[in-house]
């Protein structure tokens, strides 16, 4: 959560404080909202919550893939599912050897 105290910034605070606010985020986990003439324009986050955010976008998108699929009727049986894995790993470790 951001606090409003500690955690906006202005982009010439920023400039001259660099290391400290890489060190801040990375530390708290706390991102960092960088404002340019008094407006939000950019926020610093620290690397593992960006890669957590990138990972829940994925996810997001293989579900909202996955409903598109269970809505018009796409789907196997577990079965189908198991042959199709199989078959698809045989074929990567016959290239492999």
């Amino acid at each position: 959560m951001v606090n409003l105290a500690q955690d906006i910034k202005s982009i010439s605070y920023v400039k001259a404080h660099t290391t400290e606010i890489v060190n801040y985020v990375g530390n708290t986990k706390s991102p960092v909202v960088i404002t340019q003439n008094g407006e939000a324009k950019a926020v610093i986050i620290d690397i593992e919550s960006y890669q957590k955010t990138l990972n829940a976008i994925h996810l997001a998108k293989l579900l909202s893939f996955s409903e598109k699929d269970i809505k018009n009727k796409k789907t196997i049986n577990h079965e189908a599912a198991k042959k199709i894995f199989k078959e698809t790993l045989g074929r990567r470790n016959d290239a492999k050897n």
